[in-house]
């Protein structure tokens, strides 16, 4: 049998972990959970030699061994507690070359808890620009463990890593420690708890409350940390000096980092490039994921046909073609947007643009209940609110994070727009102000704008009743710029599509499923033969099928939905007709226009005509007031609604995801449908 290995890789965040991770593993990876908490764990196999396995766990990044947030708690944990799931025989330091002094802290702690440990360098190809010399076996001397350069442009890192693994460095132990607390009760407390050295004791006291309240009065593990800081940082100094030199200063690389972050770091002309960045990745989720959508669309089209003409008239048929098939639509439909969201805030991250960009908006969003990744997630959230939601796990801060996701949905994505365009046009007039500023556009911005307006709103008032007691205090890192690592940014795509398709994927698909039941299906016997007989009396053949649509609809639960739903949304100026399509777009936003267009009998879901549609809907009569139905007032109020409504179970699933619990989700779909049905109902007041 194969020797089994277990690793650990812990390192500060942005030192190229994750890097070394995928160089490890390769696609051999999984992602779950820790126990008991929201954490992501990845972990992973190398497959070292075909005798030697070695099981990688990706530990959360954290900038020292004494946590602050639960991600870096897990870290702590992994490392000493021997109780735990997984007990590494062998932690990997990975240290960034470029800010050695401020990784080289946790590395000597990581150190002197005992547990057998190598440094892997990373970005020392950048070190050499800047005319550094990094002497490597001297700061291998100094510290007291292997050090291994694993940059990406370096060859030979991991396997002189899998060498050093092979060479049974797993079963021994560090012997050189950098600080050990002088103390008789840490003294008994290694021994009591069969620790290494002193170190290690005093970390268990700062984590375990029962073993601290046996110290006595003068052991203040406060007053030890800060004492072991300071000493550390000279000890590292030291370090350094010895293993570093640099041949000419004034050529280094670094002026160029300086430079641009004079311009990308200005008041001005760094908001400036800031909204261009992102302008052209909104551009870009709009345009260049329009056709692959399209693409996966017809697809998706032409294989529900090709099922409904080959397999028989059943109702696993009907299910397959209308539920089953539509909902995988619906979950495909949306990677190219995903693959394109995260792709370009991977290369913003490997670059190290992002953190300007957090810098950039934290002071706005810091006073909101946000902080500065968060805008990220929020003009992603123009685009589609599901991927822009995933990317909120860039946001460190707890609150902050839950905050974000709660109001992303109120930035107004592309599935409004069909929505938009159909009620727009019986609203706004066709015409141009100062014969340049097209007046319906000019209404679309302004969309656009009161969902942004409010996203900003919700996240102040959130921030006052969310009680979470983790600070918003947000640093940001600024490292250096960098050619962005394209295999990284493939395996952060991968992941992200991942996660998407088979998690939140099985419940899109089943809540599609629930829907085509509803709209397919009524209470006892749904449509007469003698309805039947009437419709096909009446209608000619190019639309019998859309009004023998209409009628089932009418018949099924949905249109029954529809009625009942009818008294809440009278006061909008709405009718049971428009309570099928808000039933029935929960699916999808777009859903909306597809469901119109069948209720009128122009089209289908898939090819609704729009103009034979404006034109159906503008000649329909409000029965309770004989008048037109779709006036002005309730235009308006339902392109309000549509505005603030959580339409989209899609996102609904993403944040159940997310939030590990179905407690958000159900908070933020009740304040959304609230929040929107006031909206709609002062719009009709005033307006009608």
């Amino acid at each position: 049998m194969s020797k089994r290995i277990k690793i650990a890789l812990i390192g500060n965040p942005n030192c190229g972990k994750t890097t070394l991770f995928n160089a490890l593993t390769g696609l051999r990876q999984k992602v779950g959970n820790y126990p008991g908490v929201t954490v992501d764990r990845k972990t992973g196999l190398w497959h070292i030699n075909k005798n030697t396995v070695a099981e990688v766990l990706d530990l959360p990044g954290t900038y020292s061994i004494y946590p602050k947030r639960p991600d870096e708690r897990i870290a702590i944990e992994t490392l000493l507690h021997s109780d735990t799931e997984f007990k590494p025989d062998l932690a990997v330091v990975v240290c960034d070359a470029t800010s050695l002094q401020r990784n080289l802290l946790l590395c000597t702690q990581v150190i002197d808890t005992g547990i057998p440990t190598v440094v892997a360098l990373t970005m020392t190809d950048l070190v050499a620009k800047d005319n550094v010399v990094l002497n490597r076996s001297v700061l291998s001397e100094q510290l007291g463990v292997e050090v291994i350069d694993v940059s990406h442009t370096t060859s030979g890192g991991l396997k002189q890593l899998a060498d050093v693994l092979l060479s049974g460095l797993t079963d021994k132990t560090n012997t050189k420690w950098h600080y050990q607390p002088d103390h008789p009760f840490f003294s008994d407390v290694r021994a009591k708890y069969q620790l290494t050295n002193n170190y290690a004791a005093m970390l268990l006291c700062s984590q375990n409350h029962s073993v601290l309240e046996q110290a006595p009065t003068d052991v203040s593990i406060a007053g030890w940390q800060a004492e072991e800081v300071v000493h550390r940082y000279t000890i590292i100094k030291s370090v350094l000096n010895k293993s570093i030199s640099i041949k000419d200063v004034h050529q280094s690389s670094r002026n160029l980092t300086r430079i641009l972050d004079q311009y990308l770091l200005h008041p001005l002309w760094g908001y400036l490039f800031f909204m261009l960045v992102f302008f052209f990745i909104f551009q870009a989720l709009f345009n260049w994921s329009e056709y692959p959508m399209e693409l996966i669309n017809t697809l998706f089209a032409q294989l529900t046909h090709a099922v409904i003409n080959t397999l028989p008239d059943h109702v696993l048929t009907r299910l397959l073609a209308e539920g089953i098939l539509p909902g995988l639509g619906g979950v495909i439909a949306f990677i190219p947007q995903i693959a394109m969201l995260f792709g370009f805030i991977a290369i913003m991250e490997e670059t190290g643009y992002m953190s300007r960009v957090s810098l950039l908006t934290d002071k706005v969003f810091h006073r909101l209940g946000m902080n500065g990744k968060s805008s990220v997630s929020l003009i992603g959230g123009l685009a589609c609110a599901v991927p822009a939601i995933m990317g909120t796990r860039t946001i460190e801060n707890v609150k902050d994070r839950l905050i974000t996701i709660m109001v992303t949905p109120l930035m107004s994505c592309s599935a409004r727009l069909p929505v938009y365009v159909l009620l727009i046009s019986f609203v706004v007039p066709d015409k141009e102000l100062l014969g340049f500023i097209n007046l319906q556009g000019l209404v679309m911005f302004c969309l656009y704008l009161t969902g942004f307006v409010t996203a900003l709103l919700v996240a102040f008032i959130l921030k006052l009743f969310i009680r979470i007691k983790e600070t918003g205090s947000y640093i940001a890192e600024l490292p250096i710029y960098r050619k962005p690592r394209w295999g990284n940014v493939l395996y952060t795509i991968l992941e992200k599509v991942k996660v998407f398709v088979w998690d939140a994927g099985k419940v899109i698909v089943f809540i599609a499923i629930v829907l085509w039941f509803l709209a397919s299906y009524g209470p006892g016997d749904a449509i007469s033969k003698s309805e039947l007989q009437v419709i096909a009396t009446q209608t000619n053949d190019s639309t019998l099928e859309s009004k023998l649509q209409t009628a089932r609809l009418n018949a099924s639960y949905a249109g029954h939905m529809g009625k009942w739903i009818e008294p809440l949304i009278t006061p909008l100026g709405f009718d049971w007709k428009i309570g099928i399509a808000i039933i029935t777009s929960f699916a999808a936003r777009e859903v909306f226009v597809g469901t119109m267009a069948t209720i009128y009998s122009v089209g289908s879901n898939e090819n609704p005509d729009f103009d034979l549609l404006r034109q159906k809907m503008s000649e329909d009569i409000n029965v309770n007031t004989g008048g037109k139905l779709y006036t002005t007032a309730t235009g308006l109020s339902l392109i309000m609604f549509y505005v603030f409504a959580m339409q989209c179970m899609s996102t609904l699933a993403i944040v159940r995801r997310e939030t590990k619990s179905w407690k958000w989700p159900w908070i933020q779909f009740m304040y959304l449908t609230v929040l929107a049905w006031v909206a709609s109902f002062i719009t009709y007041t005033l307006l009608s």
